[in-house]
């Protein structure tokens, strides 16, 4: 008959080896301590779920007071007063993933009072180290594309639709799109612009809320709207093109681009000229 000792012995070898096992699969936790007793006394405390990996424009509402009921499905918008306020409240953003692996979160420059606001894709490389949207060669590119219609980033505003760097450069996910849209949506509200120039097909599906190829409506004036608190919906023109990093490896298309800064161009020196009739 083994001895008590021995069998103990038996016992903690079986249970190493199994411990070593789940470790090789990822698989640790088991070791999380267990929870502490609820003293007696004390009354029951509610059932709490982890936080969610994720966060959908959906429930922002809950973090801001006041707010608009949503507009045609789409999600109420914080009533900032100012970039400087959504700026602020950003500063420390953690709503979804993308915060993780961010160095600096990018989140506009130029004029706040611009009557073009430009918005790209997702922060690079580059934005991600200096914090400041398109500085790389797309940045360069799009610089360029504005001075040949006589306009700088000082006169314009430069944003994306999300405000931290996708790792390896990916495009931005869904839910990723929708965690930053409500901050988006208020950067455009409050800087109140003439036109907005869609940069790339991601851009151009967020604000327009369409699966059209951009190939189809690049170059085109068209609306859109956005959700306001307390006032009617408001909206505005919208002109798509292609992203200045598609450029970069589709040259060829540079004609295109120009032909719709020219539109662009054409639009600011003669109000009406390219946005009448409006697509709604």
């Amino acid at each position: 008959m083994p001895r008590p000792e021995a069998e103990l012995l038996e016992i903690v070898k079986s249970l190493k080896a199994s411990v070593r096992e789940l470790k090789t699969w990822g698989i640790r936790d088991f070791l999380k301590p267990p929870p502490k007793p609820v003293p007696a006394s004390s009354p029951p405390q509610p059932l709490t779920t982890p936080e969610a990996s994720t966060f959908v424009a959906g429930e922002t509402r809950h973090l801001f007071p006041g707010l608009a009921p949503e507009t045609a499905g789409r999600p109420a918008i914080p009533a900032f007063q100012s970039l400087g306020e959504i700026q602020e409240f950003l500063k420390d953003c953690s709503r979804c993933r993308l915060s993780q692996e961010r160095n600096l979160l990018v989140f506009g420059v130029g004029n706040p009072r611009a009557e073009i606001l430009l918005i790209g894709e997702a922060p690079g490389r580059e934005e991600d180290l200096k914090g400041e949207p398109f500085v790389g060669r797309a940045g360069k590119l799009l610089d360029q594309i504005l001075a040949a219609i006589n306009l700088s980033r000082r006169e314009v505003y430069i944003a994306n639709i999300v405000k931290c760097r996708p790792p390896e450069n990916r495009e931005p996910w869904p839910d990723e799109v929708e965690t930053c849209r409500p901050f988006l949506t208020a950067q455009i509200l409050c800087i109140n612009p003439r036109i907005t120039v869609s940069l790339g097909a991601p851009a151009t599906r967020t604000l327009l809320a369409t699966k059209q190829p951009i190939t189809q409506i690049r170059g085109k004036f068209l609306t859109y709207r956005l959700a306001r608190p307390g006032q009617p919906d408001w909206k505005g023109i919208i002109l798509p093109t292609y992203h200045p990093a598609f450029l970069l490896r589709n040259p060829s298309r540079k004609r295109e681009v120009w032909e719709d800064v020219k539109a662009l161009r054409e639009e600011l020196d003669n109000p009406g000229s390219k946005t009448g009739p409006l697509n709604v």
